[in-house]
């Protein structure tokens, strides 16, 4: 039975609206998640994300937060320079060996 049970997903905004009901409309996270039917440490959750990351939180399903997002850029380019490199050293010992 516990198979067919599916994990419930919010939509960013969800999420915002109830953090906001917390923190801006000064309400007890327990109350709030009592009346959206959520876990209160859901809510507890995602107020410390949102606070903490700001305009990044809540990226959404196969989506990068900036800063994530900006480390896989910076990985990617890195490779491609190492493999630049290699390709630059093989050509120089072919052409020391062969220029003569």
């Amino acid at each position: 039975m516990e198979a067919d049970k599916k994990r419930k997903t919010y939509d960013r905004e969800f999420k915002v609206n109830a953090v906001h009901l917390v923190i801006e409309g000064g309400r007890k996270v327990r109350e709030v998640a009592r009346e959206l039917g959520i876990d209160p440490n859901t809510l507890y959750h995602w107020k410390r994300e949102l606070l903490e990351e700001r305009e990044g939180a809540f990226p959404g399903k196969g989506h990068l937060s900036p800063l994530e997002e900006e480390n896989r850029k910076l990985r990617r380019e890195l490779a491609e320079a190492k493999e630049d490199r290699e390709i630059l050293k093989k050509a120089l010992a072919y052409f020391s060996k062969h220029g003569k």
